[in-house]
């Protein structure tokens, strides 16, 4: 996206700060809200082109009640009558399209509220955003990542946003595939399945010439959850403005008895909650089964298993205490994946990943569901650097191991990669030594430090120097005196 387009985004954040929203989420999701009316416009134009020239029908969004509605009639309007437009008519409008779906998004806007606070702010909104030409899926997608990305910027809202560096890292590790059915049950802004998209897009082109695999790849192939309508209306968006125009958005609770959904997804991409207990009375009683715990991080991966397919795959992000949490939940966990299906890496990152909103120490734990076993050993891969300063500040630095964990993780069945010393960035572990570690999963607990000893000279040596040292400071200082 080029330096003009980012400065048309930039002034409109600006106005809403100014005129009082602070909120980065509520910014985002007004936009939002503006961005979906623009399109509804952009969409009839289309339908209305294609009448004129192709001379085929379409049954409109806007009817003859609802013509002032339209972003290219009400963006010309007074501040004023802009505002009152937009309060009494545009957004009653757009909440009722989701009774009769003529645009996806439509449902997710059913209680939206319109809080732009006066007249001015609209118009000045409405203008800087009439710039922005949205015209293909490239664009669309650029302009709606650069507004996420605000929210890394904010502070308080950050912890919604993996870094999209480890997002591209995990969906380039688990390779998407075009039959593949996506899942991320705790979505947020739906980064992991935006990326898969972006991804399938560049590795799989031919998906694209079939008119099954597209009308899959539109429609059945993403889904989410969340229970935040914020982040479902803006995950929504995110993924119709990449180009995937049904994405399956939808307001779940996943750990609950409500979702009996299992069995039906070959691919989990997830960064679950980390912290936080559930109400064991409203969790799913066959999740508890797994482990027997009110800890959601323990949850989630007893979820992952439900949800997939035999053969599905997992890569989700844990707090390290997963791995070697010594409660009888966290075992049973550990050895649920290690016995009964094939949990196949453990990738160890350093705690600045999620700096400055979190220190927390995570891994990214990669496994495949079989039900019948099938781990005999584990790859392991000690991150140390992910391409950023690991402070706070969060500057990009020359380390970077991300290139080195895909080669080598991709690589896994080479004799290099089998041979591998455990001095090293990356090694195997057989899985009896992790059975007799109690299922411990740490890398530190297999990996090997090499100690290099250093010959000294003898104290009596040392200290003679120093005593040298000493007599010649002296000597200086007195010189010095006489000088003065």
């Amino acid at each position: 996206m080029n330096n003009e387009m980012k400065s048309v985004i930039d002034r409109i954040w600006t106005n809403f700060w100014e005129g009082g929203v602070t909120n980065p989420l509520t910014v985002i999701e007004q936009i939002t809200y503006l961005l979906f009316i623009k399109g509804l416009d952009e969409i009839e134009i289309s339908y209305e082109k294609n009448e004129l020239f192709l001379g085929t029908m379409k049954k409109r969004i806007f009817d003859e009640k609802h013509q002032d509605c339209r972003w290219s009639i009400f963006k010309d309007y007074p501040a004023q009558r802009m505002f009152n437009l937009m309060q009494e008519k545009v957004f009653p409008f757009i909440k009722s399209l989701g009774n009769n779906q003529e645009s996806n998004y439509a449902k997710y806007m059913q209680d939206a509220i319109f809080i732009i606070p006066t007249p001015i702010m609209l118009e000045r909104v409405v203008t800087a955003m009439d710039k922005l030409e949205m015209k293909d899926r490239d664009t669309k997608g650029d302009i709606y990542e650069y507004l996420l990305a605000k929210l890394n910027q904010a502070g308080v809202n950050g912890q919604f946003r993996t870094p999209r560096h480890i997002i591209k890292m995990m969906v380039t590790l688990m390779k998407p595939m075009p039959k593949d059915v996506v899942l991320d049950p705790a979505c947020g802004t739906a980064g992991f399945l935006v990326e898969a998209g972006e991804y399938l897009r560049a590795h799989n082109k031919e998906l694209f010439l079939s008119e099954e695999q597209m009308e899959h790849f539109n429609n059945t192939m993403f889904y989410g959850f969340d229970m935040d309508r914020t982040m479902l209306r803006i995950g929504a968006m995110n993924l119709m403005q990449h180009g995937i125009e049904n994405p399956n958005i939808m307001y779940k609770d996943s750990l609950s008895e409500d979702n009996e959904e299992s069995k039906k997804y070959t691919l989990v991409l997830a960064n679950p909650p980390f912290k936080g207990a559930i109400d064991s009375e409203r969790t799913a009683k066959d999740l508890l089964a797994v482990t027997k715990t009110k800890k959601t991080e323990l949850l989630f991966l007893a979820l992952f298993l439900r949800s997939l397919k035999i053969g599905g795959r997992c890569a989700s992000i844990i707090p390290d205490g997963v791995l070697f949490g010594s409660s009888n939940a966290h075992k049973q966990i550990r050895k649920e994946i290690i016995e009964h299906h094939k949990l196949e890496a453990i990738i160890s990152m350093p705690s600045g990943v999620f700096k400055p909103y979190a220190g927390v120490s995570t891994a990214i734990m990669i496994f495949t569901k079989t039900t019948t076993g099938g781990t005999d050993k584990v790859w392991f891969y000690d991150m140390s650097a992910d391409g950023f300063s690991l402070d706070d500040q969060r500057q990009p630095v020359n380390q970077n191991d991300i290139p080195d964990i895909i080669e080598r993780f991709h690589n896994r069945e080479s004799e290099e990669e089998q041979n591998r010393s455990r001095t090293e960035k990356s090694f195997f572990v057989p899985k009896e030594e992790i059975v007799e570690n109690d299922y411990d999963l740490s890398i530190n607990k297999y990996k090997e430090i090499v100690i290099e000893k250093k010959e000294y000279e003898k104290p009596e040596v040392i200290l003679k120097r120093v005593i040298e040292m000493e007599n010649e400071i002296g000597q200086k200082l007195k010189k010095l005196e006489e000088m003065l």
